[in-house]
């Protein structure tokens, strides 16, 4: 039986990958984290902030409704 792998590679973006998509700056995505705000996120280590692609999708489509 074959496994599916927990990343494949895209699936995890860096805040400046995340804001280029977006149309927003770095800063804005850092307010939003410091208010609890935004799409979801994902902390590695203490200072690496990454986002799945999915969280960023469910956060686009909620806020298009």
């Amino acid at each position: 039986m074959e496994t599916q792998p927990l990343l494949t590679p895209g699936d995890l973006l860096d805040e400046t990958e995340v804001a280029a998509l977006l149309a927003l700056k770095v800063a804005t995505l850092r307010n939003w984290r410091a208010k609890d705000e935004g799409p979801r996120y994902v902390k590695l280590g203490k200072r690496a902030v990454r986002y799945r692609r999915a969280d960023l999708e469910r956060f686009v489509s909620g806020k298009v409704d």
